[in-house]
């Protein structure tokens, strides 16, 4: 996988550049500011794109703004946005039109290499990854909708280890419960949400957007 990295702090920028050749990540290309991340993309056209939410010039949304652009610009590009701060209105804008190939990470998760890692390899086949702290302040704005309010507590810690990227075998480690039940449960959030079987759409991912959009 040739990933560019999109990072003004030099020494973040270079241990996350390190992390990812040790984990056998190809690092094609880096950047300190949103406009030499975008030129970078035109010119490697990477696998995917790690990269701050916070840049330069601008110092506010800047990388995320650059990110959005390269997925308008190269939709199979994959996207994985760093921040330091917990904000629902950028998840929600990053997954709103494709979900797939989607992260948003806090930094501190680095500090967990092999978690961060699989993370990374999780968004680049196709997966959506989100924060614990992220999808943990959506389950607390999330708890009066009328959908997602008649859901069990259980259903909503499925959904919530659901919207970190976790596969079913994985939730079913994680609480210690058969892979069927989780299949189970996740058919009854489905139902909860309104979201019939379709050939066209993936009810998994929308009802993680289903749960960030409120």
């Amino acid at each position: 996988m040739r990933v560019v990295i999109g990072e003004d702090e030099a020494l973040m920028r270079e241990g996350l550049a390190l992390v990812l050749t040790r984990a056998g990540v190809e690092v094609v290309g880096s950047a300190a500011d949103a406009g030499a991340l975008l030129r970078a993309v035109e010119s490697m056209t990477p696998d995917m794109v790690i990269t701050d939410i916070r840049m330069p010039p601008g110092h506010s949304d800047d990388g995320l703004r650059a990110a959005l652009q390269i997925r308008a610009s190269h939709p199979k590009t994959a996207i994985l946005v760093l921040s330091q701060y917990v904000q629902r209105q950028y998840a929600i804008e990053l997954l709103a039109e494709r979900p797939a190939g989607t992260g948003y990470l806090l930094k501190q998760r680095i500090a967990d290499i092999p978690g961060f890692c699989r993370d990374v390899h999780r968004v680049g086949i196709g997966g959506t990854v989100l924060d614990p702290q992220v999808v943990a302040a959506m389950l607390a704005r999330a708890a009066g909708d009328d959908g997602l309010g008649r859901l069990t507590p259980r259903q909503r810690v499925v959904l919530a280890l659901i919207a970190e990227g976790r596969s079913n075998a994985a939730i079913a480690r994680e609480l210690g419960i058969a892979e069927k039940t989780v299949v189970q449960h996740t058919s009854q959030i489905y139902d909860q949400l309104g979201l019939p079987p379709s050939e066209d759409d993936h009810r998994r991912v929308l009802a993680v957007v289903r749960y960030l959009a409120r």
